[in-house]
């Protein structure tokens, strides 16, 4: 079992052992280390990224039904007995979508924030004037007052 070493066997022949010594299994498990130490990191951004644009399709989607409102009552504030679709908290895959105040009736702003553990820190805002903003985000990650930010290091 260990490169060329003879085992006797039961019958007083011996056999040639075969397998892989200690060294080469040490190897082995130091470059899968190593792989997994440039891979992990590279695969939790990659993840975290698919997961933004849950926050960008809901921002997006938010905005419109809010034109759609305004459109319909001329106004973004709550009219008569309907009320501004944004005071509706949504969730679209892993962020919850709603207005962090009020609409007034020229104006609104809508958020999109996570509390998945991969996902704590970010917070995404789109306005009327469909500026869009990230407003907070992790340690590594970049805000931006004029876009929204979905790659790590991505400038402003």
């Amino acid at each position: 079992m260990f490169g060329n070493l003879k085992i006797s066997s039961a019958h007083g022949g011996s056999q040639a052992a075969r397998g892989f010594t200690l060294i080469e299994l040490m190897i082995v498990v130091a470059i899968i280390g190593v792989l997994a130490a440039i891979a992990m990191p590279t695969y939790r951004d990659y993840v975290i990224r698919g997961s933004l644009t849950d926050a960008a399709s809901g921002l997006t989607q938010a905005r419109t039904d809010m034109e759609a409102y305004y459109q319909n009552f001329r106004t973004y504030a709550a009219s008569g007995g309907a009320s501004p679709p944004c005071l509706t908290a949504q969730t679209p895959g892993k962020f919850r979508i709603q207005c962090t105040e009020a609409p007034t009736a020229l104006g609104y702003k809508v958020t999109a924030t996570s509390s998945e553990a991969n996902l704590t820190g970010f917070r995404f805002s789109v306005t009327q004037a469909d500026v869009r903003a990230t407003e907070a985000a992790p340690t590594g990650w970049n805000t931006c007052t004029t876009k929204w930010l979905l790659r790590k290091g991505d400038p402003c």
